[in-house]
């Protein structure tokens, strides 16, 4: 296939487009930038549109092979000169290869206790770098996925794709308003814990979390409404021994996730404490 030169290619204008994110909303697409999240879609069995690279910024050997792979697997790749390829991607330098990747299109009306036993919710995050560091905990900790609530930050922003490191391709993001979500908690039985400074237990009181379950978060600048607060059967806090007040969305979300693995019962809900690793 001939090399792409131009910059006003209508492949390279299309995937261009999608650093905006009305364009990812519109056509449900984001960028994925750099070997090894490009890796890692391919290793996930994500929807790969295509796939476009610059033979001439390209040093790695296991990226040479990802195309191999991708072009026998069918996926269109596309060969770009250094500074077509360069007017593609948003990082300063560059790593030679990125991928269009359709977006998760699950609906909240999909997830059940069954395929949806524990997961995080958050009300309108607004920065995309917590949003995807999120993501990466929740993979970490074998939970089942992101719920986002009344808009903010866009999960497929690529600050968020970034910051998942891979998580992206492998948890479900459903998007909601807040009262379909209140709605679906309630009709299926969840158990919601809430994150507040306000809260009236120390995260380290709960002896057991049951399942199904969600963690529900505010957003950063200010936590959770009285009307979200109300559907939380537990607002927990974290002690601050410091002079600061609060943890940054993600590094809350980090610590209660992890104190939830430690005291989900092994079995509860179908829920296997297996396939553990240590980092």
């Amino acid at each position: 296939m001939e090399m792409i030169s131009s910059q006003s290619n209508s492949k390279i204008r299309s995937a261009r487009a999608l650093r905006q994110r009305k364009k990812r909303d519109e056509h449900n697409a984001f960028l994925v930038e750099g070997i090894h999240l490009v890796g890692a879609a391919v290793e996930a069995g994500a929807q790969i549109e295509s796939i476009f690279y610059a033979p001439d910024l390209l040093t790695s050997q296991y990226a040479l092979d990802l195309i191999d792979q991708a072009g026998e697997m069918g996926l269109d790749c596309y060969s770009t000169t250094s500074e077509v390829f360069t007017s593609l991607a948003s990082k300063e330098h560059p790593q030679g290869i990125l991928a269009v990747v359709q977006q998760s299109e699950q609906q909240l009306t999909e997830l059940t206790a069954k395929n949806f036993p524990w997961g995080v919710a958050c009300v309108a995050p607004q920065d995309p770098g917590n949003v995807g560091a999120i993501l990466r905990t929740i993979d970490a900790v074998g939970a089942s996925g992101l719920i986002l609530l009344e808009g903010g930050a866009d999960a497929y922003h690529p600050t968020a794709v970034r910051a998942s490191m891979g998580a992206i391709f492998r948890q479900p993001v459903v998007r909601a308003k807040f009262d379909e979500f209140a709605e679906w908690v309630d009709k299926l039985g969840y158990h919601v814990y809430g994150s507040s400074a306000r809260g009236s237990k120390d995260y380290g009181e709960i002896a057991q979390f049951t399942l199904p379950m969600i963690l529900l978060l505010g957003s950063e600048g200010q936590g959770l409404t009285e009307e979200q607060a109300g559907i939380c059967e537990h607002l927990l806090r974290i002690p601050m021994k410091g002079e600061v007040t609060s943890l940054n969305l993600a590094v809350s979300a980090g610590v209660l996730l992890y104190d939830i693995l430690g005291k989900i019962a092994e079995g509860d809900a179908g829920y296997q404490l297996s396939g553990i690793r240590y980092s």
